[in-house]
């Protein structure tokens, strides 16, 4: 069976309302069995450019429940913190 992840590359532009939003995300994953793998800070780019400092990725156990957590009411409704807080691309893959 194959997991679903969600990759976040962003860049944070206010500290306070990051702090905020990170505050509360975690709890939106669990109705659909996310989990976070890993959050980090980049050091270095080995190939390429990547304009995003910082990473987030977060494993479900299906697309449909990545879907439907970033679809769901609770984490829409972190949407607008975390639109003032950092410049964030979410990705899905499948692995």
């Amino acid at each position: 069976m194959n997991h679903a992840y969600v990759v976040g590359q962003m860049t944070v532009n206010n500290e306070t309302k990051w702090a905020e939003y990170r505050s509360q995300v975690l709890a939106t994953l669990t109705p659909f069995g996310g989990e976070l793998v890993f959050r980090g800070n980049q050091v270095r780019a080995l190939s390429g450019e990547c304009p995003h400092a910082d990473i987030v990725v977060i494993r479900f156990p299906s697309l449909v429940d990545a879907d439907s957590w970033h679809n769901s009411a609770a984490y829409q409704a972190l949407l607008p913190i975390r639109q003032e807080a950092a410049d964030v691309v979410l990705t899905t893959y499948e692995a």
